[in-house]
């Protein structure tokens, strides 16, 4: 005989329970609304046009969205001259090529940020600018200008839209491990970076990670890369709830990852819908990508680890007072992400996060969940401390120790 608790009946009136907070949320929290931006014309598809039309020599430039191996193959086969004029005569399209070396692409987004920072000035001065357009156009000069100082390293900027951005801390062409953050819910341009809740942001993330695991393993070179260079839903809206945004933002963190210089270990460490999008991309990383750490995760589209169909270790963690446990996890018809990340039969390895506070507290410096990020990302293994008594999060791994 069958009990109630596991009847069909009742399993199809949870699944309605489900959606049904879902679209409550919907209609409560502003999930339907449309948020359109209208920024400044975008440059990219005239940098587009001219590279396509440019030559080296009697050769025709590759197609920006060849594989990385290919654009590598074509750079290495540039003489240093060429390379440089290439970065100075199309800096927004050299910038974003993953293949291209590193030290160019920081110089070209350099030059594309200094254009873009001169087409944004005079954005303030048109008189014709709404006043919100204007303080937008104000906002986005302070960051360009940032952006731009001597000591940053910018691995990819589009200012098109609300515009993408990735920045490099360390020195990723001779570190031995790279971590990359990835980002949640609204990530562009004018929340990369943040003086209130720093560590809210992914340059305040990747600052305190970095810092992180250089204390954690003074000796091994390493480097971590705060990644907004995929397009993230706005607010916990309708694009929040469903995959379609993780899957281009997917595609992007898998080219990334191939095209890293060297044969680096790489760790990422996803937060939020950051989680869905390293879900997504988890079956087409790289094999040098070792590990894959989820914070704060509303799922990543898959019912088990296993079913995530990637060899590196899947870890998760989620603190207690964080919301995102209130949403539902469920996947029926494209709305939501699936099993919860932190429930044990997902099969993920379930790290501490004591000392994190909230949704956003997971990178703040002090707490367990960012010192569990750092001795992952240099590969000390051991160090980690688990969720709950058992600690048996990092058993049957091997090669437990920092490079």
């Amino acid at each position: 005989m069958t009990s109630f608790d596991s009847s069909p009946t009742l399993q199809v009136w949870r699944g309605m329970l489900a959606l049904a907070v879902v679209f409550v949320l919907l209609m409560t929290t502003g999930w339907t609304a449309i948020r359109h931006h209208r920024g400044p014309e975008q440059a990219r598809e005239a940098a587009l046009a001219a590279w396509r039309d440019d030559r080296t020599g009697s050769r025709e430039l590759p197609d920006p969205a060849s594989p990385p191996a290919e654009l590598a193959a074509f750079f290495r086969s540039l003489t240093p001259r060429q390379r440089d004029r290439l970065a100075a005569d199309h800096p927004l399209v050299v910038g974003n090529l993953d293949g291209a070396p590193v030290t160019l692409r920081y110089r070209a987004n350099r030059l594309a940020l200094r254009a873009a920072l001169d087409a944004e000035r005079a954005r303030v001065a048109d008189q014709r600018l709404s006043p919100d357009g204007h303080r937008e156009a104000v906002r986005r000069t302070h960051r360009f200008a940032a952006l731009m100082r001597e000591d940053r390293q910018i691995l990819a900027f589009d200012p098109s839209g609300k515009g993408r951005v990735a920045e490099v801390f360390g020195d990723l062409d001779r570190a031995r491990h790279v971590s990359v953050v990835v980002p949640g819910v609204d990530t562009h341009l004018l929340t990369f970076q943040r003086t209130a809740r720093k560590y809210a942001a992914p340059v305040g993330m990747a600052e305190s990670l970095y810092a992180a695991e250089r204390a954690a393993a003074p000796g091994t070179r390493t480097a971590v890369i705060a990644w907004a260079d995929y397009t993230a839903p706005a607010g916990v809206g309708m694009d929040a709830a469903i995959g379609r945004l993780a899957e281009s933002g997917a595609a992007r963190l898998v080219s990334l990852t191939t095209a890293l210089p060297g044969d680096s270990r790489v760790a990422l460490f996803c937060h939020s819908y950051g989680s869905v999008v390293c879900g997504v991309a988890a079956r087409r990383l790289p094999a040098r990508v070792a590990d894959v750490a989820v914070a704060g995760s509303p799922g990543m589209r898959a019912e088990t680890a296993a079913g995530l169909g990637t060899g590196a270790h899947v870890w998760a963690m989620r603190d207690a007072d964080d919301w995102i446990a209130e949403v539902p996890y469920l996947d029926v018809g494209g709305l939501g992400h699936g099993a919860d990340p932190v429930a044990p039969e997902f099969g993920a390895r379930l790290l501490s996060a004591a000392g994190a506070v909230g949704h956003a507290g997971y990178f703040e410096p002090g707490t367990e969940s960012l010192r569990n990020f750092a001795e992952i990302g240099v590969g000390s293994y051991r160090s980690v401390r688990c969720a709950g008594a058992q600690g048996t999060c990092n058993s049957g791994i091997s090669g437990t120790s920092a490079l």
